[in-house]
């Protein structure tokens, strides 16, 4: 979310929930509020104070559900006037495996790790709450896939190299780059329709390994070796697995027709192209 500040700030008195104060936020002109969405007793100045609430915080590591949603709604229910605006940024994992297969907003929630249930838990209680307030609050879900950028690069795999799956078993993923998604964010405080979910993906429609094959060519490091599905399970960690796992190709037909969002990164070529004329680009897992 920090990457939609600096847009969010020409427009917004901009108030963040922080845990600890932070310089950076100070200096973008952000209003820190201290609280803990892990304890409710923390959350009282939140009531009331808000026009519009940009949700990005994920759910707990552990368990079945949200409770950190859970705890902010009932925050924000105790002011005597309501956000009229609530975006939630979830995750595509909602959708599940879904076989490669073209996935619009309408498919149900299949999730099939623990991680993708805790949000189909979030946005439950979010579209709930939609539901209960009408007109009062217009809440909308931002479901994103896999979130890069020049300093959010899975170059660490390539390093090690980790093997991918073979071309004919591969599975399909999905990016958006954190810019566009902060403008995403923005476009839907002003323009996203009531209890309306939105895919936010760009328009690319690679293999997982076709991704990696791009980006170890563009910082010349030498390709991750392809091996059969079964093996390549065997040879990742689970939580690695759990992603290269699920294959599915997002359409962002919605995003673009209501939300009018015209990405500056309409493709993982132009955010790759972006970040090699950043020398300082950092490695992530």
């Amino acid at each position: 979310m920090r990457r939609a500040l600096p847009q969010l700030v020409q427009r917004w008195h901009v108030l963040a929930l922080v845990r600890r104060r932070d310089p950076q936020l100070e200096a973008l002109g952000v209003t820190q509020i201290e609280g803990d969405l892990d304890r409710p007793g923390t959350l009282t100045r939140l009531a009331g104070i808000a026009d519009a609430v940009i949700h990005s915080a994920p759910p707990p590591a552990q368990g079945s559900g949200d409770p950190r949603t859970r705890n902010l709604i009932a925050a924000l229910q105790r002011g005597k006037s309501l956000p009229r605006q609530l975006v939630y940024i979830s995750t595509s994992g909602v959708y599940g495996d879904c076989g490669g297969a073209r996935v619009s907003e309408t498919r149900s929630p299949s999730a099939q790790s623990a991680r993708a249930a805790r949000r189909v838990d979030a946005e439950r209680r979010l579209r709930r709450f939609g539901r209960q307030r009408g007109r009062q609050c217009c809440v909308s879900i931002l479901r994103a896939p896999g979130i890069y950028a020049e300093d959010r690069l899975p170059l660490e795999r390539l390093h090690k190299q980790l093997p991918l799956m073979l071309h004919a078993e591969d599975s399909h993923t999905n990016h958006i780059h954190a810019a566009d998604l902060g403008r995403a964010c923005s476009a839907a405080l002003t323009r996203a329709a009531a209890n309306r979910i939105y895919n936010i993906n760009d328009d690319s429609s690679l293999a997982m390994g076709e991704w990696f094959d791009a980006l170890a060519d563009a910082f010349a490091l030498p390709r991750a070796p392809r091996l059969p599905r079964e093996e390549v399970r065997r040879s990742v960690p689970p939580m690695q697995w759990s992603f290269m796992n699920e294959s599915r190709r997002l359409d962002n037909t919605r995003m673009k027709r209501e939300l009018h969002l015209r990405l500056r990164y309409p493709d993982v070529m132009a955010g790759i192209a972006a970040a090699q004329q950043h020398p300082g680009t950092s490695c992530s897992g």
